[in-house]
């Protein structure tokens, strides 16, 4: 049963989501891997996603993004239902994706990682922006990606989803093998991308980060929501962390 705190000041409340996910159901052959998730995103929002490895927090994403096949559910994206959407044709609406992994092309130059999926000429503003944002990518513009460290790459993966001009963006993992020094950096490069405009789903191992970035979280538990609230809730009750996170974030 779905646990809810004491009502909080949520940023969506009252608000039309950028995105909605309704009812997602998702199988692994007979495995019942998503058991009706419901979760929304609200305009300009930042939301987390946690919960223990195995409970479904990357196939919630990859569901609502139609990456893979939902048993039940839809997904409303700005008032248009893209439940049979292709996926490749989420990124023109608004949307962009940072997987596990980053997803980058390693043989590729950082300048043509940049500039794939564009239709045209990439916007000079946007562009200036993005190197604005990271910097250390237009001293390596000629360099291939996979020449990268892995912080590096992760900047790249997330510049090329910021090329396309997203009202959303959907990070799964961002720190993951990142080293200390530049988990902060790139904790600061989405706070700021989230201040811009661009509402954030965030799913990351690093409690303390992702409670840091996001002003309201929801709590996976096998493939269904278990807890949803403001960070602020979630941080000032230990025993729900230590339940769904099987850690204590006091003393941080």
């Amino acid at each position: 049963m779905l646990e809810r705190p004491a009502p909080g000041d949520e940023a969506a409340a009252g608000a039309a989501p950028v995105i909605a996910a309704h009812d997602l159901h998702a199988h692994f052959g007979k495995i019942h891997v998503l058991q009706g998730v419901d979760l929304t995103v609200g305009a300009g929002e930042a939301v987390a996603l946690l919960g223990r490895n195995g409970v479904g927090k990357t196939t919630t994403l990859r569901t609502t993004l139609g990456l893979m096949p939902r048993s039940k559910g839809r997904v409303v994206f700005q008032g248009t239902d893209i439940t049979r959407l292709a996926p490749h044709k989420l990124a023109a609406l608004g949307i962009g994706y940072v997987p596990q992994g980053r997803g980058i092309f390693p043989l590729l130059s950082v300048e043509e990682n940049l500039t794939l999926g564009l239709t045209g000429e990439p916007d000079p503003v946007r562009l200036e922006e993005t190197f604005a944002r990271f910097p250390r990518l237009e001293e390596r513009l000629k360099q291939a990606g996979g020449t990268l460290s892995g912080g590096e790459q992760q900047m790249l993966a997330i510049a090329r989803c910021l090329m396309m001009g997203p009202r959303l963006l959907i990070l799964d993992e961002p720190t993951e093998g990142i080293m200390p020094k530049l988990v902060a950096e790139i904790r600061r490069t989405i706070q700021s991308i989230n201040r811009s405009g661009v509402a954030i789903l965030l799913v990351e191992q690093n409690v303390k980060t992702a409670l840091r970035i996001c002003r309201r979280t929801y709590l996976m538990e096998k493939g269904r929501i278990a807890w949803e609230g403001t960070s602020d809730d979630l941080k000032a009750d230990q025993d729900t962390i230590h339940r769904y996170l099987g850690l204590s974030l006091q003393g941080r």
